[in-house]
């Protein structure tokens, strides 16, 4: 059947629903925003009566949801309303819950990198609800509803990861062992099903699935749904890559989430961080396997504009996450996506660098830079005259105004400083082009209080208020 027939039938069918089902005469239809799937989604008023319609190719699929709805509607959860189901035409009737999503709240409300409280408490909100599907919504559900799979087992797992290989790694031009990875894949997997895993896993718990009305949020698109672990939602909202929330953010729903009722029922702390990221990790693979299927593969490229974020998530992962296994080869091939300036420049979004500038003393080693690709300086300052040696600096830092005039007054800290500052400013200036988003540059010296500290100083204040550069300053042997 063309598209063009197809269309008609299901515009044909929905109208002939939604007039028998509300005992109507006529109505008005327009398309809805369209998803990553094949289904059709439109609205369909009567006055001022509306209800969103639907086509789903897929019967299975189809089932799952209605039947899903009905289940969440019976426990008081916040789901559409099921109001009819043609099953053999493949459509059905359901509530019109307007066009806000979570992620249209969030952007419309963010003015910049800040997390605005109306937007944490709808996530709170969204969280709160996400343990009820979790704990509650999994008893007495039909698991013969779920559609490919009634458990996130290590069959849906190998779906996912070779997803990831096939559409993102392989198509966006990342070299890897495949014997190694595999080995790597069977490890990661063996830690997943090892995770306790009798609840309703949602399956793309994400913002554009939230829907607010009059304050409230509503939930869409589980048909997906079936038993799993608790920390794969989680992550799927938390690590949303457009949605790009702050580290801070994301620990603080995170410790919300744990604080609950129904999660601390089930788990403690400890068991649910112990497969967090890995959790983590496999839901960024999935989200990435599907970019690359829909961007790469089918020519979509709106999808891609999706990679810088979750590569900026992965390079914070690399540096951050502790996990329990240790995957050489899957590790390798993350670096080489965050070093990759290919995949980094999808989209028309600047990310912003993030210039760390740290102090240290060589007594106790240069600082690891545990950022995805580790770019950046090191810059030795026990060339430069030391006031250290003086003993009425002995006792101060470089952060004091004797010690910075002392430096001040030396044309060789003044050299090194304007040389060290060209270096920086010609590699900040080409991340920023390349969307890269981490740059470290360290000082050291013997004691790591005075040359250094003042070196460290000074190049934060230079790049103070640079347009899309963020510092952040540290200064390692200064307590």
């Amino acid at each position: 059947m063309k598209e063009q027939s197809v269309k008609e039938k299901y515009y044909k069918d929905l109208s002939d629903l939604f007039l028998s089902s509300f005992n109507k005469s006529s109505c008005e239809i327009s398309d809805l925003r369209a998803d990553g799937s094949n289904r059709k989604l439109l609205r369909i008023k009567s006055g001022d009566f509306s209800a969103v319609g639907v086509y789903g190719p897929d019967k299975l699929e189809n089932n799952a949801f209605v039947g899903f709805s009905k289940h969440f509607k019976s426990l008081g959860l916040p789901v559409p309303e099921i109001y009819a189901y043609d099953e053999p035409n493949k459509v059905y009737l359901e509530t019109d819950l307007g066009d806000t999503t979570l992620f249209d709240a969030l952007i419309s409300a963010r003015k910049d990198e800040t997390f605005p409280p109306q937007i944490s408490e709808l996530y709170k909100k969204s969280l709160l609800w996400l343990a009820r599907f979790q704990v509650l919504g999994i008893k007495n559900l039909d698991l013969k509803l779920c559609y490919p799979r009634a458990a996130f087992d290590r069959q849906s797992i190998s779906w996912d990861l070779n997803y990831f290989k096939y559409y993102f790694v392989k198509l966006g031009g990342i070299a890897f062992n495949e014997q190694n990875l595999e080995d790597d894949y069977n490890a990661l997997a063996d830690l997943l099903v090892s995770a306790k895993s009798d609840f309703f896993l949602y399956r793309d718990f994400q913002s554009r699935n939230i829907m607010v009305k009059d304050g409230e949020v509503f939930f869409i698109d589980y048909q997906g749904g079936r038993r799993g672990a608790l920390q794969y939602d989680v992550a799927s909202l938390l690590f949303d890559a457009k949605a790009d929330l702050t580290c801070e953010a994301r620990e603080e729903l995170l410790e919300y989430y744990l604080s609950l009722p129904e999660i601390k029922a089930v788990t403690d702390k400890d068991r649910f961080m112990r497969f967090y990221y890995p959790f983590v990790y496999i839901r960024l693979m999935q989200a990435m396997g599907a970019y690359g299927l829909r961007g790469f593969y089918e020519k979509k490229t709106h999808f891609l504009q999706s990679v810088p974020y979750v590569i900026k998530n992965l390079e914070w992962l690399l540096s951050h996450a502790q996990m329990p296994i240790k995957l050489p080869e899957l590790t390798k091939v993350f670096k080489k996506i965050v070093a990759s300036t290919y995949l980094r420049n999808f989209g028309a979004k600047k990310l912003g660098l993030t210039i760390k500038i740290s102090s240290f003393s060589y007594k106790n080693g240069i600082p690891q830079d545990f950022s995805g690709h580790n770019g950046g300086f090191v810059f030795d300052c026990r060339c430069l005259p030391n006031p250290g040696r003086e003993e009425k600096y002995k006792n101060l830092t470089g952060k004091d105004k004797e010690v910075v005039e002392y430096l001040k007054r030396s044309p060789e800290a003044d050299s090194f400083f304007n040389n060290s500052l060209n270096l920086v400013s010609l590699a900040a200036e080409n991340y920023l082009s390349r969307n890269f988003t981490d740059l470290s540059v360290c000082f050291g010296c013997t004691g790591g209080r005075h040359r250094s500290v003042y070196m460290a100083e000074r190049m934060a204040a230079a790049f103070k208020g640079k347009k899309g550069i963020k510092i952040e300053l540290s200064h390692r042997e200064i307590k």
